[in-house]
């Protein structure tokens, strides 16, 4: 079982952002009325910020993930979908009945990209952004475990150098040395 909750920064975001809302609330009622709208503003972030750092935590299991009370078996799971949000991570996911779950995981960049990974890896009958599971995961399917990938080959030469290289390499080969004046007969 793996458990994610939410990023410790929510809460102190929120609490930063519900006092900068309480000194422009005093700024606004004291001074000038125009503070109002920036404690408003604060206001709403800090409470969206609050919301966020008070999302139930998301366990995955083996058979199962599951997100505050509810419980999701992974065969269920037709399709997962991600948005463009990273952090906090948003992803839909569509079950067998159609239904569609929104998991919202305010979470740090990197946790935020495993739990992504780790629900697209152990939802094996879904479609993963509108890609059958194998096909998405398929160069990690086909390739066997005790294969290694041969590294690129980088280029030194030009192509002129290396058919250059070649030729020589030949006739080296094919003489056994390359230069004249030190051949076997002079020793």
């Amino acid at each position: 079982m793996t458990r994610y909750v939410p990023a410790r920064h929510y809460v102190s975001f929120g609490a930063i952002s519900l006092a900068l809302a309480g000194c422009s609330a005093w700024l606004g009622i004291t001074f000038t009325r125009s503070m109002l709208f920036p404690a408003g503003l604060f206001l709403l972030t800090g409470a969206l910020l609050l919301t966020l750092a008070l999302r139930p935590a998301i366990r995955v299991y083996d058979a199962h993930i599951e997100i505050g009370k509810r419980v999701i078996p992974w065969q269920d799971i037709q399709r997962v979908d991600r948005t463009g949000w990273i952090s906090p991570l948003v992803v839909r996911l569509t079950l067998f009945d159609d239904e569609t779950v929104t998991i919202i995981y305010p979470g740090e960049v990197d946790c935020c990209k495993h739990v992504l990974r780790t629900m697209r890896q152990m939802a094996t009958s879904a479609m993963i952004d509108g890609i059958p599971y194998r096909q998405y995961w398929g160069e990690m399917l086909g390739m066997s475990a005790n294969r290694q990938i041969a590294a690129p080959r980088q280029r030194v030469l030009r192509p002129d150098d290396e058919e250059e290289v070649e030729r020589l390499y030949f006739l080296l080969k094919t003489v056994g040395h390359i230069d004249p004046r030190n051949s076997g007969e002079d020793r």
